[in-house]
């Protein structure tokens, strides 16, 4: 085994991870800021470096379809896309994953339409969350190639058989170059190891029947069934994460913490915005601060109770969304762990803070502002208003 650092942007890292794994169908379309994932895959393949079946269809929703039929065929399969393309396969999203089939999917996160963005937010994935995918959220590019290479052993293990979403921010990670410590080509092949399909459609011996008609007779039954089938796969995330330390030494779990164990205050926040916030604690700490993180991982599904437990001793906390749930209470990871904290039955004090819509920096000033407001709360015990909007203009 052997590790080399190099200088990558994030989608340079996606397709290598992709390359190593060697799948035997990509079906994709290119959108903006995905395209290069897809580009510098089709360059491996023209190569000769895969074997892989490499499929140029017209629309996102048919390379969506071809994946399911690549899939269904009892191939490894793989695709990538971003915000309108996700929006496309929404309808297939649901019959990969009701179909049981482990397609892995890179999301390279961007804001959907209209106005027209082509820059980062969550909305593209946030409205895909019940589709029944797995998700994973990335806060760099070695997370992001991390969690490729892990999701194909997720998403393949016979207790999950489902697909899995990968997110990492749309430019800020997809385009930036960074440091990644890449496994060589032999150590990836043996982890993933070889494809076993199961009830694959080319087995003429056995013959099945793929996406059929299923009214009330059975329909809701099957629904129960994805329901075990995705909360079955969190031992499995565990699991996974554990033998992938053994050949990587880099620790993942569920959720990440940090410098939440002694905080009386902290911010829970997805993706690439965890870095900078990591920085502004850093440095509150220095200053005499309590404060402390808590970064997402798995999203899908959902680990309430144990973040809820993670964060059941502080005095108030920030959960931060890059994304809106129009006509609800506060964004989407706002409401899930809002939620979790009430199951749990110790619930701090705690605001939404929508943020960073359509590409909008967060700085660390805004960060800072926000672990004072914690603080405010913290002593009066109140909430002047629950849900915020930072970094927009009045």
């Amino acid at each position: 085994m052997s590790i080399t650092t190099v200088a990558v942007t994030g989608n340079e890292v996606a397709a290598y991870a992709m390359k190593q794994i060697n799948p035997d169908v990509v079906a994709a379309y290119p959108i903006t800021p995905q395209t290069d994932v897809v580009e510098k895959f089709s360059e491996y393949v023209a190569d000769g470096l895969v074997n892989t079946e490499f499929i140029t269809v017209e629309s996102e929703h048919s390379a969506m379809s071809a994946c399911v039929g690549a899939a269904a065929a009892g191939g490894r399969v793989m695709t990538a896309t971003s915000a309108n393309g996700l929006a496309l396969m929404f309808e297939i999203l649901y019959i990969a994953a009701s179909s049981k089939l482990p397609i892995i999917m890179t999301v390279v996160n961007r804001a959907l339409s209209g106005p027209i963005n082509i820059h980062c937010d969550h909305s593209d994935t946030m409205a895909a969350r019940d589709a029944g995918w797995i998700q994973i959220y990335s806060e760099n590019a070695q997370e992001a190639y991390d969690n490729i290479i892990q999701a194909v052993r997720i998403a393949e293990n016979m207790k999950v058989r489902l697909p899995v979403m990968v997110m990492y921010d749309g430019f800020i990670i997809s385009h930036g170059i960074d440091r990644v410590d890449v496994l060589d080509d032999t150590t990836v092949h043996d982890f993933v190891g070889k494809y076993q399909p199961n009830y694959p459609l080319l087995d003429v011996e056995n013959p099945l029947t793929f996406g059929p008609l299923d009214l009330y007779d059975y329909y809701f039954e099957h629904k129960r069934q994805q329901v075990e089938d995705i909360n079955n796969s969190k031992p499995v995330i565990l699991e996974i994460a554990k033998e992938f330390r053994e050949i990587s030494g880099r620790e993942y779990d569920l959720f990440e913490t940090y410098q939440l164990e002694d905080a009386e205050t902290a911010i829970v926040v997805l993706s690439s915005a965890a870095g900078t916030s990591k920085a502004v604690v850093d440095q509150l700490r220095q200053e005499g601060k309590k404060v402390g993180l808590l970064k997402p991982r798995v999203f899908r599904p959902f680990p309430y109770l144990e973040i809820a437990q993670a964060l059941s001793h502080l005095k108030a906390i920030a959960i931060l969304d890059r994304s809106i749930s129009f006509g609800g209470f506060g964004g989407p990871l706002f409401t899930e762990i809002r939620s979790g904290m009430m199951e749990f039955g110790k619930t701090p004090e705690n605001i939404n803070i929508i943020f960073g819509l359509g590409g909008r920096d967060i700085n660390e000033q805004d960060i800072a502002g926000i672990y004072k407001q914690l603080e405010e709360i913290a002593k009066s015990g109140k909430v002047k208003e629950r849900i915020q909007y930072v970094g927009v203009r009045e």
